[in-house]
């Protein structure tokens, strides 16, 4: 039944004209926070965190709702003493204020979907935002001595945000939705040749095959750099993409990276590049993998040439 569900909303292209003024609103409101529009994208993608923000911060208003649905059932039954109530409505208000920062990194993910998985986030932002409504309407009535009815609305927001969840887990384990798309691999455990010198020209990212991994060459003097060929937020092809200070960017969704260490500098990737040795001998590019992507990826070509 939920996979006929999920195949339904996935072929729903009812839902492709509303995404679009969606996702431009999306834009809109971080182009007017100005120069702060891109360093406000990071944190909410979790470029900082090192992996997306939002399945973190999802769990707040779950958990606070779940715990708020045990003690309106205490103190429906009346087993919850005088604490069940007022510790009731604080969990709402935790769980509330846990949803709208959800929804805020949620959207911010969202906006470079495509295709089903645009489909399903809307369908999934939809249920979480007439859960927060449900909520915030519970909230209301609490202060307002509506015990009863605060409780209702409680547990109907609640069935909706457990459908929603499991959306949300689809977008993830389905779609790939903030999952790492870059090809890692041990391979190759020694030094492969992969292009002829001579293609290198600096700062124009080469892509080259590695045993079937896509990876990527950026000349720098006498500096060869080699990284994954995939970028990690959507798989996007590196090798198509240009360098901008120094920092290699994706094409599809403007992810920057670091070429010595693989880390993202922009998001919305959020995971670093698998980063390879390279050197330069007898007129060919050689590259290995690496044990450690925390040391520099680069090897001068000059002094490998001498070894």
């Amino acid at each position: 039944m939920f996979e006929r569900v999920l195949r339904a909303v996935e072929r729903w292209e009812v839902l492709d004209a509303p995404s679009y003024p969606v996702e431009h609103g999306v834009s809109l409101t971080f182009l007017l926070t100005g120069r702060y529009a891109r360093p406000l994208q990071d944190v909410l993608h979790g470029v900082w965190l090192g992996h997306p923000l939002h399945p973190a911060l999802v769990t707040v208003p779950i958990g606070s709702w779940t715990t708020a649905l045990v003690l309106d059932v205490l103190d429906a039954t009346g087993r919850g003493g005088a604490g069940a109530r007022p510790a009731a409505r604080t969990a709402v208000r935790v769980g509330v204020a846990g949803a709208v920062a959800s929804a805020a990194t949620g959207l911010t993910d969202w906006q470079h979907a495509h295709d089903q998985a645009r489909r399903v986030g809307l369908v999934h932002a939809g249920l979480n935002s007439g859960a927060l409504a449900l909520y915030t309407w519970s909230l209301a009535d609490r202060a307002r001595g509506r015990a009863a009815r605060a409780r209702v609305t409680a547990a109907t927001g609640y069935a909706i945000t457990l459908g929603s969840a499991w959306l949300g887990g689809a977008l993830t384990y389905r779609h790939g939705m903030g999952t790492d798309h870059a090809a890692r691999s041990y391979e190759p455990r020694r030094f492969t040749d992969v292009a002829a010198a001579a293609d290198l020209r600096d700062g124009d990212p080469l892509p080259v095959d590695v045993d079937g991994m896509p990876v990527v060459l950026v000349a720098s003097g006498d500096t060869v750099h080699a990284v994954g060929g995939r970028c990690p937020h959507q798989a996007g092809p590196l090798g198509e993409g240009w360098l901008h200070r120094g920092e290699l960017v994706c094409p599809w969704h403007g992810s920057r990276f670091d070429l010595a260490t693989g880390e993202p500098t922009q998001g919305p990737s959020t995971a670093p590049l698998p980063c390879f040795d390279a050197r330069i001998r007898d007129g060919r590019v050689e590259v290995r993998r690496r044990a450690d992507w925390r040391t520099p990826t680069a090897v001068t070509a000059i002094q490998e040439a001498s070894r």
